[in-house]
């Protein structure tokens, strides 16, 4: 066994050939003795996954059972996320179509932004709303939250772009104002890649524009740091990688990859990537989530001070890069209905192109691990592609319209879509070879919506699911029998602690009578612990009958 393109993990070993992926879990954690608690691992048998047995991957790649076989594995997410399963509460609000929704990197308030002009705060503890945002003159087309978790960006077709405080609501500095034309997409510089400014704080964020630039903002001062030109049409797309690249992505057919230099005041054409035959719609990273999270993990983990979150983005991005062969790699779709794997630092030359899809592919994303990467498309179908050399694996049928996006749980088990057919869907990633998977179906679709969903995010902690729909609302989806977790911490217990009774639909309450018997047994469940004052307990208990509804 190999870890990637590194050196044997032990001695050569003899298996039978019957042995399961669960059972060369075990022997690889007691060759790196992990300990009382092993660790989850994907093996695989050339460029094919180790899905049930070593002997169907063996006959499946036409190899002989009795030859010595390299197998490689690599990390899994430690913890696991259960799949969505029942939409819980609908928030209102919007007047007009909802057309972004994103979750903060800690997972604990949820940003939406629409054809209203408004940008909304919402804490996901309730489903409440927190702050209404106005200011935009126009459709706010692209919102992005820095990865410390600490502002909020919004774009409108006016080429207006706002950056906001989600604590007060306020807006953190004067408009920026510079584009000529609308902006289509928003990012910000990673945590780990700000340990130049001032206290390592997150400052500097880029905004591409039909005006066929790319400004990059000091959103500290409110003035514009620099400019990126080259593009002769719109650019559709930009990201802002791991490594200290920027991707921007054009209706000129053209992926530009630009370095910013140490000083931060200006930015250097590095790569001009070709090869689409139509306009590029979308980038993804296999970094993206490494850069969207920083500091923040599953465990609900804050940093105290800005220094200790650059310490912990750093680490974390190192470690999770390092997981992924040390390669940042970008993925890009078209109107030509092609996907491109490209390998920036390596050179200009695609690794792959990804044909497929029969209609234009509108969105893309890879799994937090890079494992994967799903395609969503106006042909109707969710394609999934393997993440490290873009060979096709296997097509998601089900949506009867265009899907418009795709989103990864964070342990990238799961994937969500969303479609011009008014529901979300709800896939299982076990995508590893033919032995015993079956024919992919989706495991639940989740409806509610009555017009189009235009937008969908996935927590970053795995709890919840949000989708934004041009019937002007947004929806919160769980797992059935999910509890709510308190937003804060309580002083006088080390986590998270569950103050809030679950809501009446998670449990399937019919009646306010079932409800309050399910909170008598939640707040007993809080007193064992000692979490919360019994005073405070009683008002909880008459407060949450407000919530049912």
């Amino acid at each position: 066994m190999a870890m990637g393109s590194e050196e044997a993990t032990g001695p050569t070993l003899d298996v039978p050939v019957d042995i399961t992926a669960s059972q060369m879990e075990v022997l690889l954690n007691q060759l790196l003795e992990t300990g009382s608690e092993p660790d989850p691992y994907a093996f695989y048998l050339g460029e094919a996954e180790v899905a049930a047995s070593l002997g169907e991957a063996v006959s499946g790649a036409g190899l002989s059972a009795e030859s010595v076989h390299v197998v490689r594995y690599q990390p899994l997410a430690v913890f696991r996320v259960n799949p969505v399963t029942r939409c819980t509460d609908t928030l209102p609000g919007h007047e007009e179509a909802v057309l972004h929704v994103s979750f903060s990197p800690d997972g604990t308030v949820l940003a939406s932004g629409g054809g209203d002009a408004t940008v909304r705060f919402w804490d996901v503890s309730t489903c409440m709303p927190t702050h209404t945002c106005r200011g935009h003159e126009h459709h706010v087309l692209a919102t992005a939250w820095s990865p410390d978790g600490r502002k909020l960006a919004s774009a409108d077709r006016g080429g207006e772009v706002r950056v906001w405080d989600p604590a007060t609501g306020k807006r953190l500095c004067k408009p920026l104002r510079g584009h000529t034309a609308w902006v289509t997409s928003l990012a910000w510089e990673p945590v780990h890649s700000a340990g130049g400014a001032v206290g390592c704080a997150v400052e500097l964020l880029a905004s591409a524009s039909k005006d066929k630039t790319v400004r990059v903002w000091n959103t500290r001062t409110g003035t514009l740091a620099f400019t990126l030109g080259g593009h002769t049409d719109s650019v559709e797309c930009v990201r802002w990688g791991g490594v200290g690249l920027l991707y921007s992505a054009s209706r000129d057919r053209t992926i530009n990859v630009w370095a910013v230099e140490a000083d931060r005041t200006r930015g250097k054409l590095v790569r001009n990537l070709t090869g689409h035959g139509h306009r590029v719609n979308a980038l993804a990273l296999n970094t993206d989530t490494l850069c969207r999270t920083g500091p923040f993990d599953h465990t609900g983990t804050r940093p105290a001070t800005t220094e200790e979150a650059y310490e912990v983005a750093k680490k974390r991005f190192a470690d999770g890069f390092a997981k992924m062969g040390g390669r940042e790699l970008l993925v890009s779709c078209s109107d030509d209905f092609t996907l491109f794997l490209w390998d920036p630092a390596d050179g200009k030359k695609a690794v792959v192109r990804m044909p497929g899809h029969q209609d234009i592919v509108n969105h893309l994303s890879f799994s937090p691990d890079g494992r994967y990467i799903a395609s969503a498309s106006f042909d109707k179908k969710v394609k999934i592609w393997d993440g490290k050399t873009g060979k096709f694996i296997v097509t998601l049928a089900g949506h009867v319209s265009r899907v418009y996006q795709v989103c990864w749980s964070a342990d990238s088990r799961y994937l969500v879509s969303a479609s011009k057919d008014a529901t979300v869907k709800v896939w299982a990633a076990r995508f590893g070879g033919s032995a015993g998977v079956g024919k992919p179906h989706a495991v639940e679709t989740l409806s509610g919506h009555y017009d189009e969903v235009y937008a969908l995010d996935w927590s970053p902690n795995g709890d919840m699911v949000a989708s934004g729909s041009k019937d002007r609302t947004v929806k919160m989806y769980v797992r059935r029998l999910a509890q709510r977790a308190c937003s804060t911490r309580c002083v006088c217990h080390p986590h998270p602690t569950p103050h809030l009774p679950p809501h009446p639909r998670a449990v399937g309450a019919t009646s306010s009578r079932q409800w309050f018997n399910c909170i008598e047994r939640h707040v007993q469940r809080i007193q064992t612990t000692g979490a919360l004052p019994a005073l405070a307990l009683r008002l909880l208990c008459c407060c949450a009958g407000a919530r049912w509804s």
